[in-house]
């Protein structure tokens, strides 16, 4: 990866995804700018400040989702963007303005000012793998979902699974509007993403390994898993491959829970881990899941194991858990 001189741009930077992705891009040369929701948040920007070619190659700028124009300081001038800002939160208390409509209308926000910068050559969407299985379609060992699947709204929305309808319907926004605009558009689909923290806060995805450690059970489901370090790089190359087209589904492994439990006692025999199953992430149940497309982007994913030893390190490392 070379971007020496190259101008992109990362929206909501001091995401989980995004400040690896930030982190990776000025070890490549590229001159990073990079959104956040407050500049004068340390929480927000010391992290990314602090990478590797942040002080020669990283600007900052402040943009909102939800405010139209937000971003267009911040696009101006770059060849690629990557769009990663989008909420994720479980504690939902209106999932219309909590989860949708920043989905929906701060993806168009960000490609509405894409569309004004002739010099922007492509625009790389982080998504979810939430955005493809939720359909009448059944979901069985026998399945093998690739990217031609897409998750339905109306199915999102019976089963409330509000994070998964947001990204469904942010996708379908963004391929509408790059459609109707002569757009370049790349959407990228990972499963749970774990890996070290750059960030000082707890994310969602980590948080679910987090609170495997000292609980009473856990879930009777299916953990799905990429690390975060080959989403990021995963984006980069969707960037630089020509070629490059339309959807990918990044996973590295599917394994039950108990399984996962077994890979982190052997690399910390101290931790205290449920020993039962019960409810709970019931939707997450076992099917295929295609890695084909994937691989022409040249990633040789990192192992789950070593992705789960690097959390819990990562976890110690920044205070949330103490063993």
């Amino acid at each position: 990866m070379s971007g020496e001189g190259k101008v992109v741009c990362v929206t909501g930077g001091s995401g989980y995804i995004a400040s690896w992705l930030v982190k990776f891009l000025l070890q490549s040369g590229y001159i990073v700018k990079a959104t956040v929701r407050d500049l004068i948040d340390a929480k927000k920007t010391e992290h990314l400040l602090a990478l590797d070619g942040a002080k020669e190659r990283l600007h900052l700028f402040k943009a909102d989702l939800l405010e139209e124009g937000s971003f267009d300081a911040a696009v101006d001038g770059c060849e690629g963007v990557f769009h990663s800002a989008s909420p994720v939160t479980s504690a939902i208390n209106d999932p219309q303005i909590e989860l949708v409509d920043p989905a929906v209308k701060g993806t168009l926000n960000v490609l509405r000012s894409c569309a004004k910068v002739p010099s922007i050559k492509r625009v790389i969407v982080t998504s979810s793998f939430a955005a493809l299985p939720y359909s009448r379609k059944p979901l069985n060992p026998d399945v093998v979902v690739d990217e031609t699947w897409f998750s339905d709204p109306a199915v999102c929305e019976e089963r409330k699974l509000w994070y998964q309808l947001g990204k469904t319907l942010g996708e379908q926004a963004a391929w509408k509007f790059a459609k109707e605009n002569n757009m370049d558009l790349i959407t990228i689909h990972p499963v749970f993403v774990l890996g070290p923290l750059l960030q000082p806060s707890l994310n969602q995805s980590v948080e679910t390994i987090l609170n495997l450690i000292g609980a009473e059970e856990y879930p009777d489901a299916y953990y799905k898993s990429v690390d975060v370090r080959d989403v990021a790089y995963a984006h980069i190359r969707a960037l630089e491959i020509s070629s490059a087209t339309g959807r990918y589904i990044l996973m590295e492994r599917e394994v039950h829970f108990s399984e996962v439990l077994k890979i982190m006692q052997q690399h910390c025999p101290t931790l205290c881990l449920p020993q039962k199953s019960g409810t709970g992430l019931n939707f997450l149940t076992k099917y295929g899941i295609s890695s084909e497309k994937a691989k022409t982007l040249g990633i040789n994913f990192i192992p789950l194991e070593v992705s789960l030893k690097d959390t819990i390190e990562s976890l110690k490392e920044k205070g949330f858990l103490r063993i």
